[in-house]
């Protein structure tokens, strides 16, 4: 596919349905192996019997951050066996226009994407993207992150 095809058929998608992902559940292990990489040892984290006497949640939560992180694995944007913009042969993680975390996720819950194209361009001979991707929390109202995430895909 060609830089043109891709930005009409990604422009068609705006405003239209959002795409949503499969579950994935945030396991204490997996919030642990966050801390480790990035060094936030907090203990409403990692400490379980202080975040269930002191944690407004009763328990621990996973890092903003680490919801944060999983926004491009959930919303389907690094399956090599499905590329999310055929023909591009890159896609850059350009940056966040905007990032929210209104609901915190702890171990045992269950958390997937819902992404909604915002705005397709040409920018310097490559497409920028603009998804709104929300983090929604199984059972919950609240989503755990609402973030404005730019990709740039750039073509042969």
């Amino acid at each position: 596919m060609k830089l043109t095809d891709a930005i009409a058929e990604l422009k068609a998608k705006i405003g239209g349905e959002a795409e949503i992902g499969p579950w994935l559940e945030m396991t204490q292990e997996r919030i642990s192996d966050f801390a480790q990489a990035t060094g936030d040892f907090q203990w409403i984290h990692l400490d379980q019997q202080r975040a269930e006497a002191e944690s407004p949640y009763g328990k621990t939560i996973a890092h903003g951050f680490l919801t944060l992180s999983l926004v491009h694995y959930l919303a389907g944007m690094v399956n090599a066996d499905k590329p999310p913009i055929p023909g591009a042969q890159r896609l850059i993680n350009y940056g966040l226009n905007k990032v929210r975390f209104p609901s915190a996720v702890s171990p045992g819950e269950n958390i997937r994407s819902r992404a909604e194209v915002i705005s397709v361009q040409e920018v310097k001979g490559s497409l920028e993207l603009i998804k709104i991707i929300t983090v929604e929390i199984e059972n919950s109202e609240k989503p755990a992150c609402v973030a404005e995430i730019v990709t740039r895909a750039y073509f042969g």
